[in-house]
């Protein structure tokens, strides 16, 4: 480990930050608020992206690309959008001339301003819905499933990488159904692709819930939302699928014909996760060693290192390690053979250990003589001696160990930090210390709204299928018939 690496005891944001950048996954750009996405933190992306991409298109969805600048007009459409998003945006408001004189410059006047200002999108439902008045006429041009991955921008003053940028990548789906009951459909089938994702993929386990009002996406009828909790007791958000009624179908003046002859409203949803998932990962599974990823999404899942005085122990060793390479690589493992000779064994190992690279094998003259190489475990940093027989079969066993490892000592983390109270100074305690905390909630806005002023803690989620029981809330003492879940979040 780096010496200038902070632990979590230590300083748990400091801990995250020291890790970003030094395993190379992403840093500060010079652009305030913006970061640049390494190779390595990239691949990592790619492979969420490349997961879910295929979870959507085998549930029938498409994808499209549409503009990044919105007319402001289309925000005004609705409300609560424009509202909600007011203070995030970005605006463009001229564009440059060229200096018509001498051609060697740039100005900007007047004369550059723009008849209408645009703004950078923070989301796109309004161009979408807007593009889709042409796209939709009749109950045969529906459902319309289509999902874009894209940049998108909000205007943060604290940022933090992957957690909080100004600018984020993410993937948004936006649908149109003829009925109220195809969008709730939908609106589910997303949140249990997410659900399923971020818990046999990214090993993390999360509640389904549902938002309260307070928490609910600017102009969204429901809010649905997977819930993590991170290692420093934090929420994080990982994955909303919202729906959205027909609020934008009016707004934008989407109609179909039915079967009918008759002229109706579509019924809307979206849904999104971003490069959040990124920070998600690391927070979840990483320790003080620094990076550790499941095998499902690590870029390297094996890497091999050989261990060697003389060239000539290389070249032997080099023929046994490619071919156990290809062997592996014939059962689809991603791996690595680095037989650099600009660094030692020793300081490659901490490399991928710090990297979180799932399985490093070592072969060493010895383990020539023996048949056999040393396997070394991320998730628990054990070590042990194999066979080199059917080392390909073991490999594939070890890393689908690892992967339920992983997301086992995540849900032990998150049952023994997750707690009931039912008086508010219990819940003041209790929050202060992190974790989920189940308590009961009158149902109103303003309790919500106090509680979070006076705790900083807001309501993750309302738990899909939640168990009714009758109690009072913990601020107002007014009946309450379920347990939501209050955390401070990221």
């Amino acid at each position: 480990m780096a010496k200038d690496f902070s632990t979590r005891d230590e300083n748990y944001a400091q801990w995250y930050n020291d890790l970003v950048i030094k395993a190379d996954l992403a840093e500060n750009s010079a652009v305030r608020g913006c970061m640049v996405i390494k190779p390595y933190g990239y691949a990592i992306w790619e492979k969420i992206q490349a997961t879910l991409d295929k979870m959507f298109k085998d549930t029938g969805h498409s994808n499209a690309y549409f503009p990044l600048f919105i007319p402001k007009s289309f925000f005004s459409k609705e409300a609560a959008h424009v509202e909600g998003f007011a203070k995030e945006c970005a605006v463009v408001t001229h564009y440059r001339l060229k200096n018509a004189e001498d051609g060697s410059g740039v100005v900007v006047d007047d004369d550059a301003k723009l008849e209408e200002e645009l703004i950078i999108r923070p989301t796109s439902e309004t161009i979408i819905w807007d593009t889709y008045r042409n796209w939709i006429q009749s109950y045969r041009d529906l459902p319309l499933l289509i999902n874009q991955w894209a940049n998108v921008v909000r205007w943060e003053m604290r940022t933090r990488l992957f957690l909080r940028t100004a600018e984020f990548l993410w993937q948004e789906g936006h649908t149109a159904h003829a009925t109220k009951e195809e969008a709730e459909e939908e609106t589910q089938k997303i949140l249990d692709i997410y659900a399923d994702f971020a818990e046999k993929w990214m090993a993390m386990p999360v509640i389904k819930g549902v938002k309260s009002p307070a928490e609910r996406f600017a102009g969204a009828i429901d809010t649905y939302c997977i819930e993590a909790l991170m290692q420093d007791g934090k929420a994080l958000q990982a994955g909303t699928s919202h729906f959205l009624g027909q609020n934008f179908a009016k707004a934008f003046d989407v109609k179909y014909l039915t079967k009918e002859n008759k002229l109706e409203y579509v019924w809307a949803t979206s849904w999104g996760v971003s490069t959040r998932l990124m920070g998600a990962l690391i927070m979840a599974h990483s320790d003080d060693n620094g990076l550790v990823l499941p095998p499902k999404l690590a870029p390297i899942q094996v890497v091999i290192i050989p261990i060697y005085r003389k060239p000539e122990q290389l070249e032997a060793i080099s023929e046994k390690a490619v071919a156990i390479m290809n062997t592996l690589k014939a059962k689809g493992i991603s791996v690595k053979y680095d037989d650099r000779d600009t660094q030692k064994p020793g300081w490659k190992f901490n490399e991928y250990e710090f990297k979180g690279v799932p399985l490093r094998l070592a072969i060493g003259p010895r383990d020539m003589e023996n048949g056999t190489v040393e396997v070394a475990r991320r998730d628990t940093l054990e070590k042990e001696i194999y066979s080199m027989t059917d080392i390909e079969t073991k490999v594939e066993h070890l890393l689908e160990q690892i992967q339920e490892n992983l997301y086992q000592k995540a849900l032990s983390f998150r049952e023994d930090n997750s707690f009931r109270v039912d008086t508010w100074d219990e819940f003041k305690e209790r929050i202060e210390k992190g974790g989920f905390v189940y308590a009961h909630w009158d149902g109103t806005e303003e309790t919500e709204a106090k509680i979070k002023e006076a705790t900083k803690a807001t309501i993750r989620a309302i738990p899909l299928n939640n168990p009714l029981e009758n109690g009072k809330c913990i601020l107002s003492g007014n009946p309450s018939k379920q347990r939501v879940i209050f955390a401070k979040a990221y």
